[in-house]
């Protein structure tokens, strides 16, 4: 990890894999809705080069993995895929945020939260 990845953010890689299903193109997206009517799944959307995404990821992570609700956790680059987050934005009627996670039920968002409001509650 470069310096000003360090002062500013992770890399662009997710560096947490094993918790993550990373959403790299509209497939993918449809693919995490389709998985809602079975299963509760949450997108977060973060941005890689701000600080403050960068800390609530982590924080969301580490709680997820002490709590290990059942959902299945997909992962949005920002900066990567925008168009992808602009389309999430439009299909839920949700306004765009850094970051953010949305839960989806049935092919419908059921809780969504940004900042410091990410936590494991929203699955409750």
């Amino acid at each position: 990890m470069g310096i000003f990845d360090t002062l500013f953010g992770e890399s662009s890689k997710n560096n947490n894999s094993d918790l993550w299903i990373e959403i790299n193109n509209f497939m993918d997206l449809e693919k995490a809705i389709d998985k809602s009517f079975k299963q509760k799944v949450a997108i977060f959307k973060h941005s890689t080069r701000c600080g403050i995404s960068t800390r609530v990821k982590a924080k969301f992570e580490k709680e997820m993995e002490e709590f290990k609700p059942k959902v299945i956790l997909y992962y949005l680059d920002l900066l990567a895929h925008r168009d992808i987050s602009n389309s999430i934005a439009e299909k839920f009627s949700i306004t765009h945020q850094s970051p953010q996670l949305l839960v989806l039920e049935n092919g419908k968002v059921i809780q969504h939260a940004s900042h410091s409001d990410i936590t494991s509650n929203l699955f409750s």
